[in-house]
């Protein structure tokens, strides 16, 4: 049987069924948002980078002690194509799974995933509340207290950029520009 390319309400579906949690649902969606960006920016198939990211974290709410394990249990019951669960898998490289990011829309994913963290938490201290005005400099200031944010692997976020042959202040940039094209559904448009 041919594993069917899953449509984005099929995997926003799919997500919901397993998150109920408004802040984990935020994250998987500013996710979607910046893989969309780095794709469409590199001239890759925008829709199945978003798919991924969006469904990204599928089993952290309920599963945390057996994160991407279960993503993947759940996505082949879906018959999700493999190169898709693959890439989902491969984004808690050495954290919670073995399979290191090889493809760019791996090497995204996991570098961008913990540094939107970063993002949201820096613009929520801003007066603003918003992506919109944000700049790579806030961010960076932030980056250097390891108070702040305390859950953001920083080491991942620079290995990430490493893998991509980006510089930190590149992809900060590119993830915060991806953010904004989602600012509304992640409740980070600001105060205007």
């Amino acid at each position: 049987m041919n594993p069917n390319i899953p449509t984005r309400e099929q995997a926003l579906n799919l997500l919901k069924i397993y998150n109920k949690n408004e802040n984990l649902i935020k994250h998987a969606l500013a996710v979607e948002g910046v893989m969309c960006y780095f794709a469409r920016k590199r001239g890759e198939d925008e829709e199945k980078w978003g798919i991924i990211g969006l469904i990204h974290d599928l089993d952290y709410e309920q599963f945390p002690e057996e994160h991407c394990r279960k993503t993947e249990e759940i996505l082949k019951e879906n018959n999700w194509p493999q190169e898709y669960i693959r890439a989902v898998v491969s984004h808690g490289w050495g954290i919670c799974s073995d399979v290191e990011p090889k493809t760019e829309l791996e090497k995204v994913l996991y570098a961008i995933d913990e540094l939107t963290g970063l993002v949201v938490t820096t613009a929520l201290v801003r007066p603003s509340k918003s992506v919109m005005d944000l700049k790579a400099k806030s961010v960076k200031k932030k980056w250097k207290d390891q108070r702040f944010a305390a859950g953001v692997d920083r080491s991942i976020i620079d290995k990430g950029a490493q893998m991509l042959g980006m510089e930190r202040t590149e992809l900060i940039t590119d993830t915060i520009m991806g953010m904004r094209e989602v600012a509304e559904e992640i409740g980070l448009k600001g105060v205007v």
